[in-house]
C-alpha cells in the first residue's frame, strides 16, 4: 500500500484546502484518473492518481487546508489485501493505523525545545536555508521543517519570507489596497524569480506571410470547431526548436539544471476576475497540429473558468505567453522557476519591408526570449530564437 500526498502545484504553492472526492473507498484507479479537487489561491485545481490501485480510504476530510507532502489518502497497490473498513465510530483511530502499516512514519518537524543555559537547542536546517533566512532576518526558530527528516528547507523560509512581504504589501492605506489570494501567488514567484534568476532578454522580429496564407488555406471550407488558429503555430513551433536547444526545456534545481525529456509546454493564460496562470500541454513537439489546437481551446476554457488539473502545473518546461489582439508590439516575460525559459509573441502586424529594393508589406511578429544566465547566454538565445522564426516560415513542417 502507499500513501497519496498532498502534491505540489507550482513553485509558489504552500498548502491546498481539498473541496472534493471524486473517488469512493473500495474503487479501483489508475494513473492519471482525477480523483480529488483541490483549492488553492490559482483557484480550483483538478489532482490526479499517480499510480494503479484501490482506493482504500480519505485520511482528509473535506475543508481540511494540507500543506504539501501531507497524506490524503491510501492507496492499496493491485494484488494486495484490501483494509477493512473502520467503524464509524473508530475512523480516526483507522486511519491512523493504516497510514502507520502503509509506509513509514511521515517525519514531523523537529520541536525546538528549551535549551540549557548556555546550549543552543538543535535545530535542523539545510545550508541554504540558513543563509536565506539570515539574509532575510527571518528566525529559524519561528519555522516548522517540511523536508524528508522533518528539516527546515530553503522552501520554508521563502514562504515565510512571502507571507510577511505580502503583509507589508498589503496593509492597507488610505489609498492602499490588499492583494487578493491570486496575486499575492503571483507576486510571490515573481519576486523570487527576479531576486534568484539572472535573466538575459532578446528579441526578434519574425515573418508570418506564409503562415498565415497555409493557414486560410488549411481552415477553408473546415467549420469554426476544426480550424486552427495563429497561437498553436507558435506553441508548437517553440516546443520543437527547444528540442534541439535543450538548455532553454527543463528545470534549475538544487543549484544545478536538469534538462527535460520531453517538452511540456506551459502556456499563459489570464483568468477571469483577475491573475494569471500558465499550465502545461503535455509533449507538444510530438502532437500534430489539429490536436494541439483541440488541448489549447479545452485548456483555455478550464483554466477561464478557474478549474485546471494538477499536472497541469507540476511539470511545464518551458512558458510560451502571447498577446494576441492586445495591441502590444513586444512582450518580455518573467521565467517562472524552477523553468529556465519564456518565449513571448507580442500582437502580429502588417509592416513595410524591404525586398529587393522595393517596399512590400509583410505580416510580421516581434518574439522575445527571457533566459536564465546561469544555464544559457545570448548566443545560443539567438539562435534559438532564429530556429522559431525559421519553423514559422515552414508550417507545413509542423
Amino acid at each position: 500500500m502507499s500513501t497519496f500526498h498532498m502534491p505540489s502545484l507550482g513553485a509558489d504553492m504552500e498548502a491546498g484546502t481539498l473541496v472534493e472526492w471524486l473517488v469512493k473507498p473500495g474503487a479501483a484507479v489508475r494513473h492519471g484518473d482525477v480523483i480529488a479537487v483541490v483549492e488553492t489561491q490559482k483557484g480550483a485545481i483538478e489532482i490526479e492518481a499517480f499510480e494503479d490501485g484501490v482506493f482504500e480510504m480519505s485520511l482528509a476530510a473535506i475543508g481540511d487546508r494540507l500543506p504539501v507532502g501531507a497524506p490524503m489518502a491510501v492507496i492499496a497497490h493491485p494484488g494486495e489485501v484490501a483494509v477493512e473498513a473502520p467503524s464509524p465510530v473508530s475512523v480516526k483511530a483507522a486511519e491512523t493505523i493504516v497510514a502507520a502499516v502503509a509506509r513509514p512514519p511521515i517525519p514531523q518537524a523537529v520541536p525546538v525545545v528549551p535549551a540549557a543555559p548556555g546550549i543552543t537547542a538543535r535545530i535542523l536546517v539545510t545550508p541554504a536555508a540558513r543563509r536565506f533566512a539570515e539574509q532575510s532576518g527571518i528566525a529559524l526558530a519561528e519555522l516548522h521543517g517540511s523536508g524528508p527528516r522533518g528539516e527546515i528547507v530553503l522552501a520554508d523560509v521563502e514562504a515565510r519570507k512571502g507571507r510577511e512581504d505580502t503583509l507589508r504589501q498589503g496593509e492597507t492605506a488610505s489609498t492602499g489596497q490588499a492583494m487578493t489570494g491570486m496575486r499575492a501567488a503571483i507576486a510571490a514567484a515573481m519576486a523570487r524569480s527576479k531576486r534568484e534568476i539572472p535573466h538575459y532578454y532578446l528579441a526578434h522580429t519574425a515573418e508570418l506571410t506564409k503562415a498565415e496564407t497555409w493557414l486560410a488555406a488549411y481552415n477553408a471550407g473546415r467549420d469554426p470547431a476544426s480550424r486552427l488558429l495563429l497561437g498553436a503555430f507558435f506553441v508548437k513551433a517553440v516546443a520543437v526548436a527547444a528540442k534541439s536547444y535543450p538548455e532553454f526545456n527543463g528545470h534549475y534545481l538544487n543549484g544545478a539544471f536538469a534538462p527535460a525529456s520531453a517538452v511540456h509546454a506551459g502556456v499563459a493564460i489570464n483568468i477571469r476576475g483577475g491573475g494569471l496562470a500558465a499550465p502545461a500541454i503535455h509533449d507538444v513537439d510530438r502532437m500534430p497540429l489539429p490536436e494541439l489546437m483541440e488541448k489549447l481551446k479545452d485548456l483555455v476554457a478550464r483554466v477561464r473558468a478557474g478549474r485546471f488539473r494538477g499536472s497541469e502545473l507540476a511539470d511545464p518546461t518551458i512558458t510560451i505567453s502571447s498577446l494576441g489582439d492586445r495591441g502590444v508590439e513586444t512582450l518580455y516575460g518573467v521565467i517562472y522557476p524552477p523553468q529556465v525559459a519564456i518565449v513571448g509573441f507580442g500582437t502580429p502586424a502588417t509592416k513595410a519591408v524591404v525586398e529587393d529594393d522595393h517596399i512590400v508589406p509583410r505580416r510580421v511578429v516581434s518574439l522575445s526570449l527571457a533566459g536564465d544566465h546561469r544555464v544559457s547566454d545570448g548566443h545560443r538565445g539567438a539562435l534559438f530564437l532564429g530556429t522559431i522564426t525559421d519553423l514559422l516560415q515552414r508550417p507545413e513542417a509542423l
